[in-house]
């Protein structure tokens, strides 16, 4: 941070290296010493809110358990949501083969990062298009850590532009458009929404609330913010909730094979069990 800048509140590389430590602990999030910059703009809005002078009064409090459900806001303002429907597009149509090879069956999907529901919502059109049908045989359980992004998705309301890039048929299709006071917004069909479940889980959570096993996990662009050591101590929960054809899908920087050997490469950054090497970790049904 420059020493030209006059700010608001005092925050120096002690302070930052203490919020490192925290979010580390809390969200397994590692945060590069490029983020300085960010972690003060973020955390100011929370001393602002809270109505607390100095970040070492803000931190101390927070550790000390006297500023009520603060350790989720703190959580929230620096967890990056980055998101977009149909990301990363590559992945959808191999999506859309492998759920055609399970016609006929129950199928268990996890979107491990939800953000405000972009990916979960491509995921369920996705596999309505497969089944040729708005209430498909598909269940998707789609959780965060941030409770705010949560809301959001869960209520499905999006600014048009936010649609652009789907087809006009996907967009007929899958989602209303806003009249009156609510113009210029969609919002997701009511049978694409009941296709979801949203609910808040950290990954570095010692119990899962969820349940398997899962036809396909949707991991993508959350890998990056963790180490080596904690990519790897997630992957080893992953593995025992996926079925044995399962395909776990990865951000497109992100690569599992140098954490994981239970994994192998099917595609572009999608993964499915190594037999040779996972055979002892499958799963019954159970939950976390």
């Amino acid at each position: 941070m420059s020493k030209d800048t006059v700010k608001e509140f005092e925050f120096n590389s002690r302070d930052f290296e203490r919020v490192r430590g925290m979010i580390y602990k809390r969200a397994g999030i590692a945060l590069a010493d490029s983020k300085q910059e960010m972690v003060y703009s973020r955390l100011a809005r929370r001393l602002r809110a809270t109505g607390i002078s100095s970040f070492v009064k803000y931190l101390d409090d927070l550790e000390a358990g006297r500023l009520g459900n603060e350790w989720e806001s703190f959580t929230n303002a620096l967890t990056t949501n980055l998101t977009s429907f149909f990301r990363e597009a590559h992945h959808f149509p191999l999506l859309a083969e492998h759920v055609k090879k399970h016609r006929g069956e129950q199928l268990n999907i996890w979107c491990s990062a939800s953000s405000t529901g972009e990916e979960p919502y491509s995921i369920a059109m996705t596999v309505c298009e497969a089944f040729n049908s708005l209430t498909p045989p598909v269940h998707i359980i789609a959780t965060d850590i941030d409770t705010n992004v949560l809301a959001t998705a869960a209520n499905g309301v999006y600014p048009i532009d936010r649609i652009d890039k789907l087809t006009a048929e996907q967009q007929r299709k899958f989602f209303l458009k806003g009249k009156g006071d609510k113009a210029g917004m969609v919002r997701a069909r009511p049978e694409l929404r009941q296709l979801i479940t949203y609910r808040q889980l950290n990954l570095l959570d010692e119990k899962w609330d969820i349940r398997g096993p899962f036809d396909v996990i949707f991991c993508r662009n959350v890998m990056i913010y963790f180490d080596k050591a904690t990519q790897r101590k997630i992957l080893s929960r992953f593995v025992p909730l996926m079925k044995p054809d399962a395909l776990l899908f990865a951000g497109h920087s992100e690569n599992f094979l140098y954490v994981s050997d239970s994994l192998k490469l099917r595609g572009k950054t999608v993964y499915e069990l190594d037999e040779r090497s996972s055979g002892a970790n499958r799963a019954m049904p159970q939950r976390a």
